[in-house]
C-alpha cells in the first residue's frame, strides 16, 4: 500500500516513515508545501533506512501531488492546519482513499499542557468535517513519542487508538499501524469518542515533563 504523510517533514510525520520503510513494504510518500523540503529529507529518511540495511524508496513531493499518489493519506500537520490542508488536497482525493489524523488541540500555561477542544468537539472531527464525501476519516496515532518514533533502535511496546465510524478504514489503518514492530492498534470506537483520545496527549506530556526518565513515554492497554 501507498502511505502519504502530509507534512512528513516533522516529528510525527518522520517517525512514522521511518517506522513504515524500516519495517513493511508499504511505499512511503513524504509531503509538504515546499517540495524541495519534501523530497530533501525523503533522500534524508531513505538514507537512514539503507544505512540499516534495507533497501527502500521513499519520494517526496508538494501535498497535493503526495496526496494524488496515494491510498492513505496521514494529516502529520499541527491541529490548526487540519482543515486547510485537506482543503488544499481535495482534489487529490477519491473515493476510497483513507485520511489519517493524529492531531491534537492543546494550549501551554505554567502548569503545563491541556487539552484545548474545538468547536467541532475534536481535531479528528474538524478533519471529518472538511473531508470530501466517501472519504472516510480515522483518528490514529495521537498519542505516540515522535523521539521514540524515530529512534529505530528503541522497542516500541505501546498502543495506539484508533477512532472512526468507517469499520472498514478503521481496520486498515490498524493493520498498517500493527505492520509496525511494537506497536498495537486498539479499537476505541467512533469519532464522537475522539477529545477523550485527544485529550491523553497533553497529560502524557505533563507526565514526562515532571518525572526523569519518561520522555518517550508511551501508553500500553493490559
Amino acid at each position: 500500500m501507498r502511505i502519504a504523510l502530509l507534512g512528513g517533514t516533522g516529528d510525527i510525520g518522520e517517525g512514522l516513515a521511518l517506522r513504515w520503510a524500516f519495517h513493511s513494504d508499504h511505499e512511503v510518500v513524504i509531503g509538504s508545501r515546499d517540495p524541495e523540503k519534501a523530497r530533501a529529507k525523503a533522500d534524508e529518511y531513505e538514507a537512514e533506512i539503507e544505512e540499516r540495511g534495507v533497501d527502500t524508496k521513499i519520494t517526496g513531493f508538494e501535498n497535493a501531488m503526495a496526496a494524488d499518489r496515494a491510498d492513505v493519506i496521514v494529516l502529520a500537520v499541527p491541529a490548526y492546519h487540519i482543515a486547510d490542508t485537506v482543503e488544499a488536497v481535495e482534489d487529490s482525493l477519491s473515493e476510497g482513499d483513507i485520511l489519517v489524523t493524529p492531531a491534537t488541540g492543546m494550549k501551554r500555561d505554567e502548569d503545563g499542557f491541556h487539552y484545548h477542544r474545538p468547536g467541532a468537539g475534536s481535531v479528528t472531527k474538524i478533519a471529518v468535517d472538511a473531508a470530501p464525501e466517501g472519504v472516510p476519516v480515522v483518528g490514529a496515532f495521537h498519542n505516540l513519542a515522535a523521539g521514540r518514533l524515530t529512534d529505530l533502535d528503541a522497542d516500541l511496546g505501546i498502543d495506539t487508538l484508533l477512532i472512526g465510524d468507517d469499520e472498514s478504514a478503521k481496520s486498515t489503518v490498524g493493520s498498517l499501524a500493527e505492520d509496525i514492530d511494537g506497536l498495537r492498534a486498539l479499537d476505541a470506537g467512533g469519532i464522537a469518542n475522539a477529545a477523550e483520545i485527544e485529550a491523553v496527549t497533553p497529560l502524557l506530556i505533563n507526565v514526562a515533563m515532571n518525572n526523569d526518565g519518561l520522555h518517550d513515554l508511551g501508553v500500553r492497554f493490559d
